[in-house]
């Protein structure tokens, strides 16, 4: 099940493939990862991307690309927490990150494997938290 494509697949916008190097000394899209905050064992590949770069389970992601996705050419490696999520202009849903050793954001795109319930949480969590009253008090 793909969350938040209402376009055709050639829709979309093509993704550059990249030999990325993981932690452990793998290289391309073969091996796995361990997730920074739930440690779960993460597979690279993803459905519905080209690159792997957060957790399935609890959308936690580390702070390795500085430009590209894939590129790992940032110095921070800090962990990356969900904070809500986005949509391009073709209803492609992202996952807004942030990091919390320098603050800074970025975004990711959703994967085909990716825990809908969390994604949901994400997605109504403004609601949440919002201060004005989602009913409208009735005028006496």
């Amino acid at each position: 099940m793909t969350v938040g494509r209402r376009n055709s697949p050639s829709d979309r916008r093509p993704q550059r493939r990249k030999s990325v190097t993981h932690v452990h000394g793998e290289s391309g899209r073969a091996g796995a990862f361990r997730c920074a905050e739930c440690r779960l064992q993460v597979p690279v590949d993803a459905p519905g991307t080209a690159h792997r770069n957060h957790c399935p389970h609890c959308l936690t992601s580390l702070h390795v690309d500085r430009r590209i996705p894939g590129d790992r050419a940032s110095g921070c490696r800090g962990r990356m927490v969900a904070l809500g999520l986005t949509t391009r202009s073709d209803g492609e849903w992202l996952i807004v990150h942030r990091c919390v050793r320098c603050a800074e954001l970025g975004a990711n795109r959703v994967a085909g494997d990716d825990n809908v319930r969390a994604l949901v949480r994400l997605a109504v969590r403004p609601l949440a938290a919002a201060t004005v009253p989602l009913r409208m008090p009735l005028l006496p």
